[in-house]
């Protein structure tokens, strides 16, 4: 298939968007699909309000317009609901082109964690955004049920994955780890207040609070918790061996749909510590086992006393957790990804015949 991918999360950009579209988009070209990636590389680009570090491609309609044109897709993916996206989308409502749809980003929440603006003012433009899309792809089955209660149907699993040949559990003790006093908890991930990061830096624990990653917070969130550890943006093999060196993985966040980190901290033995809230929910489960709870051992706790969530994750299996991660793989992801484009394909194929 010639896939066109329109996303205005890319490189250089370090997040899990990123992450999981430039996996997929590198196995969908082994399998020998042609894939044009539109991305804020080839604007202008401004500053995203509030995160720097992230930038947006400044009025890149026609542009997108010529990109596609030229490419002459037989679908487009539009991953995100930016400026491209909507580029995308226009142009292919206007060309009958069929497309599908993702939602990485818990958007609403995000903007209102940012702005005085309640979610529920996002909301609609969300439902319109996502509304044309043949199949709407989302990371696991709770957010499909949300999405549909938010009146966004038509939603398919796209679930995601880890690269297995990096994350594992026989990794060195990273350097700077090394000799810190235990327990080591890690949190790695986007520095940003959406991402809840004070309610584990306030949470009065024993042992070293490390932070991997970079983002708008994170200069404020280091001088007022000076006794943390802020790494910055580690990646490969440096980063795995971080993940291994830790004793348990924390994740505060309440707003992401998924949580890949989890995911890569657990295929290191990391048992993770994390509220019950979407996400840990979909991966961790209420009781530890996953969401089915029929792990032989729990591989995490889940709390909303996070303190207490930590407390019960260090004395667990960390073999359970690096066996239960491992299951998780990006091959799998991108035959979801490919079900859904095909469906889609073959859907809008009928429907013009």
């Amino acid at each position: 298939m010639r896939i066109a991918v329109a996303t205005d999360a890319w490189l250089p950009q370090v997040n899990g968007v990123v992450r999981t579209m430039t996996e997929t988009v590198n196995r969908l070209k082994s399998r020998g699909h042609t894939v044009e990636v539109i991305a804020p590389d080839r604007f202008t680009t401004i500053p995203c309000p509030g995160y720097a570090e992230i930038r947006l491609a400044l009025a890149p309609r026609f542009g997108v317009r010529r990109a596609l044109r030229a490419f002459a897709p037989d679908i487009v993916h539009i991953a995100t609901e930016g400026p491209i996206g909507w580029s995308a989308r226009a142009w292919c409502m206007a060309h009958r082109m069929p497309f599908t749809s993702a939602f990485h980003t818990r958007f609403p929440e995000y903007v209102a964690a940012r702005t005085p603006l309640s979610p529920d003012v996002i909301w609609p433009v969300m439902r319109k955004f996502h509304s044309p899309s043949r199949a709407v792809l989302t990371a696991t089955q709770s957010l499909r049920n949300e999405l549909a209660g938010r009146g966004i149907a038509n939603t398919a699993i796209w679930s995601r994955g880890i690269d297995r040949d990096l994350f594992h559990r026989n990794q060195p003790t990273h350097p700077a780890l090394a000799e810190l006093k235990k327990p080591i908890l890690l949190s790695v991930g986007r520095v940003a207040v959406e991402k809840n990061l004070h309610a584990f830096l306030s949470a009065d624990t024993e042992g070293t609070k490390v932070i991997v990653g970079d983002g708008p917070a994170r200069a404020a969130l280091a001088a007022q918790y000076p006794d943390a550890i802020f790494m910055g943006t580690r990646k490969g093999a440096e980063l795995a061996s971080i993940y291994a060196s830790a004793d348990v993985f924390v994740f505060p966040s309440k707003t992401d749909t998924f949580g890949l980190v989890i995911l890569e901290a657990l295929a290191c033995g990391v048992p993770v510590a994390a509220y019950p809230v979407q996400g840990p929910l979909d991966i961790i489960g209420i009781e530890g086992r996953g969401p089915a709870s029929d792990l032989a051992k729990p591989v995490g706790a889940l709390n909303d006393d996070l303190c207490a969530a930590i407390k019960a994750a260090l004395i667990l299996d960390r073999k359970a957790a690096a066996d239960y991660g491992a299951q998780y793989c990006w091959d799998k992801c991108t035959d979801q990804f490919l079900n859904g484009l095909k469906s889609a394909f073959n859907s809008a194929q009928s429907k013009a015949a």
